[in-house]
């Protein structure tokens, strides 16, 4: 698997990282008890430090993401950043609801570092991946719907060979490279942006590394790489 960042992007942001794990020989399933407790414990541990709504939104992290977002035009409050979406509703003191032991490894990360974390089903990839600006109308049928929603032109996104695998930077997946039980080969992907150092980012994904082979089958082979401007990785 390749991903590629349109060097247009790092013009755009330039502090931007974006971690990925890829994973192979995987076993996805339903979470078991262990997995699904320290879910819970992300949870009650991002309410203790996070009082409210308001004062999340004053987060840094989900200031930086509200912030890039509005750059590209889209609007962070109809369409939230993932990472915004995800911990207002656990601060508003609902229960994430159980997916699959991935998924829900991923919701941990990226509860306990305020990140935006989200992953595709490689196996329904075609090609290589690519972080660019939408030239609008790419194929896109968003997670949980059967309509088309194809990208305004500008729109950050993820693509493959075949359309748009997730729309405004981090906002919705594609139906089409979710991941589900049968998945057995996946991408993990970890954006951060300033304030967030390369350390701290590489922190989450010595987690989501962790978590991964632990729930998700001990003979998961993974390799992480960390793709910033001019060229570092």
């Amino acid at each position: 698997m390749t991903l590629r960042i349109d060097p247009r992007i790092f013009q755009k942001y330039p502090g931007l990282l974006v971690g990925t794990i890829v994973c192979r020989d995987l076993a996805n399933g339903p979470a078991p008890a262990a997995l699904t407790a320290a879910l819970r414990e992300a949870e009650g541990a991002l309410r203790a430090r996070i009082p409210d709504a308001e004062a999340l939104k004053a987060h840094p992290n989900v200031v930086a993401w509200q912030a890039a977002h509005r750059a590209f035009g889209s609007n962070p409050n109809k369409f939230p950043p993932s990472v915004h979406a995800l911990a207002k509703r656990v601060v508003n003191g609902r229960e994430l609801p159980a997916i699959s032991a991935l998924v829900d490894a991923y919701n941990i990360v990226s509860l306990r570092h305020l990140l935006p974390v989200g992953g595709e089903d490689l196996g329904r990839c075609r090609g290589e991946i690519v972080l660019t600006f939408a030239e609008g109308g790419e194929a896109f049928t968003p997670l949980g719907e059967d309509g088309s929603a194809p990208p305004e032109a500008g729109e950050v996104i993820y693509r493959d060979e075949e359309g748009v695998l997730c729309r405004r930077f981090n906002w919705r997946e594609a139906a089409r490279t979710c991941l589900t039980d049968a998945t057995t080969e996946a991408v993990l992907v970890i954006e951060a942006l300033p304030p967030v150092t390369r350390e701290e980012l590489a922190a989450a994904l010595a987690e989501l590394r962790q978590l991964t082979g632990r729930f998700c089958g001990e003979g998961c082979r993974m390799t992480t790489l960390i793709h910033m401007n001019e060229g570092g990785s």
